[in-house]
């Protein structure tokens, strides 16, 4: 068996740069992990796979995106193997925060360790992009500016912000319709600048509520505020941690995180190489 940290990613800058002819979308994004985390169990079973999590909202066994990694892994490694994995859910669902993301690039390196390392990273992080556009992020973590469909990386200089305060109101965003309402909209290109803070969702809904927490956020002392994803989640960057607690304590009715950025993605806590009989 083994176990993993799985960590949430936010958006520093997210705009869309076109669409390709099987649908997706393509990006450009700056993506920063932050210590907000769910933690990922794995251990081979003889047969059959399958997927709990302790938030009962979160789709089980097949309906999993880590369902569907395991598969892919066992797939592409030639065998009919099994897995049990259990999500101990600490990053909310439906925030944009790339929960599932984070969870299914887990259970790829903890197959891939508890299996002996058949593949290498790049190996991965190409089996990763077959899985969903952050999962390959989600893996190696860090600050990245992401291409593609947000499976090209390469390494950005990270932003001064000491900490994050993320924000989620009492309601999620659904990513599919998210990208409907781009299709719909006639939001312009953005041109990135250095250190800024953006994200084309939220100028596409124009949702009260969201602006009122950015807003917000710098009325309390971020440096910057921003939608993550396609939402719900708003983080403001803060350049001390207190502030960032004390700003906290505003949002009773939210819930709150005070995240530092972390330089990786998925961490392996702790190794038992087991088989379930």
């Amino acid at each position: 068996m083994i176990t993993l940290i799985a960590h949430a990613k936010i958006n520093l800058f997210l705009d869309i740069t076109g669409k390709r002819d099987d649908g997706y979308h393509l990006l450009e994004t700056v993506m920063q992990s932050v210590d907000l985390s769910d933690i990922v169990t794995v251990e081979l079973t003889n047969s059959g796979i399958t997927a709990d999590c302790s938030d009962p909202t979160v789709p089980k066994n097949e309906e999993n995106i880590c369902f569907k990694a395991a598969e892919r892994f066992f797939a592409l490694l030639g065998e009919s193997g099994g897995a049990k994995i259990n999500i101990d859910k600490r990053i909310p669902h439906g925030a944009g925060l790339g929960g599932g993301s984070a969870d299914a690039a887990a259970v790829l390196v903890g197959l891939n360790e508890l299996s002996g390392q058949p593949f290498d990273e790049e190996t991965l992080l190409k089996l990763a992009a077959q899985i969903g556009a952050d999962v390959p992020f989600c893996m190696v973590g860090g600050t990245k500016l992401c291409r593609g469909i947000g499976e090209v990386m390469s390494a950005e200089q990270p932003y001064p912000a000491v900490c994050f305060l993320i924000v989620k109101p009492d309601f999620g965003c659904d990513t599919k319709s998210a990208y409907a309402d781009y299709d719909r909209s006639s939001v312009p290109r953005r041109e990135r600048r250095a250190g800024e803070y953006y994200n084309v969702f939220r100028a596409i809904y124009q949702n009260d509520r969201l602006n009122a927490i950015a807003e917000r956020l710098t009325e309390l002392g971020a440096d910057g505020a921003e939608l993550t994803g396609s939402g719900s989640a708003v983080f403001g960057a803060f350049s001390d941690e207190e502030t960032a607690k004390t700003a906290a304590r505003q949002f009773p009715e939210c819930f709150t995180a005070v995240c530092k950025p972390m330089s990786r993605g998925i961490i392996i806590v702790d190794e038992q190489l087991t088989m379930d009989n």
